[in-house]
């Protein structure tokens, strides 16, 4: 259980990158165009929704094209390893860190453009769905790393103590979120007064864009942790796997024997 800690451990950055979807990006869809029509708007909130569609419809693409795809080249069943998995999740994250960015340095310079940079209710003349990408690569990123830390946990931990590593991943969400709270509140109060990186009313006189190139480096790093911790990672013997899964399958049928004599009895 002790030696999965450390790529347990690497999977609380991913979390805490994908924490400013539910603040950041919500104040940033404020101010920018969200009208379908000239009636109809979208909520600042409900922008999240093409992160969840990004997941649902990648979990199906993943099983049914991926894995096939993929097991032609390694022989594995499962098309890739977890840890592979979760490098490729990392990898993404990083990338949609970076497109947080220039998305946020694209609306300002419009911002500017119409002189709006001082009216921080005003609504910019940019679409809200230039945040669109932004979620779906970390939609993407969730598919790869969230599953397959899940599998990891699940798969190399000891039988009984299964559920105490799945749970694990619960306690890494937690995490997640209290560092990125901690960054965020550390940011604040040492960014200065005068061009606070993250300001309390005027967003578009902030400089969030270098908060996402902050979060983007971190995860450089946590990055290259992860790879150390993985290189070094030696699996569970499949033999262990295999006597667990014919345990499971005795334990199976000894139940299944125990129903149908109560039922005969």
């Amino acid at each position: 259980m002790v030696r999965m800690l450390p790529i347990w451990a690497s999977g609380i950055l991913l979390i805490t990158a994908s924490s400013n979807q539910q603040s950041f990006v919500i104040q940033q869809a404020r101010t920018m165009n969200r009208h379908l029509s000239h009636s109809l708007q979208i909520p600042p909130a409900s922008m999240s929704i093409f992160n969840v569609l990004t997941m649902m419809v990648g979990v199906v693409l993943y099983e049914r094209l991926f894995v096939p795809f993929a097991f032609r080249l390694t022989k594995n069943p499962s098309g890739i390893t977890c840890l592979q998995r979760m490098g490729v999740g990392f990898v993404v994250s990083i990338f949609a860190t970076l497109v947080s960015a220039l998305v946020e340095i694209k609306r300002k310079s419009v911002a500017a453009k119409y002189n709006l940079l001082d009216s921080p209710n005003a609504t910019i003349p940019i679409s809200v769905f230039w945040l669109v990408p932004q979620y779906c690569l970390h939609g993407v990123a969730e598919v790869f790393m969230v599953v397959g830390h899940l599998e990891f946990l699940y798969d190399q931990s000891p039988e009984s103590m299964r559920s105490t590593a799945t749970a694990l991943y619960c306690i890494t969400t937690a995490i997640g979120n209290y560092v990125g709270t901690l960054l965020v509140t550390l940011v604040h109060k040492y960014s200065g007064n005068e061009r606070n990186w993250l300001p309390d009313r005027n967003l578009n006189r902030g400089r969030l864009e270098c908060y996402y190139f902050l979060i983007s480096g971190i995860q450089v790093v946590n990055l290259i942790y992860y790879l150390i911790c993985a290189w070094f990672y030696t699996y569970k013997p499949l033999e262990e796997i295999g006597d667990i899964n014919k345990q499971e399958d005795m334990e199976k049928d000894i139940e299944k024997i125990k129903h149908e004599n109560l039922l005969e009895g």
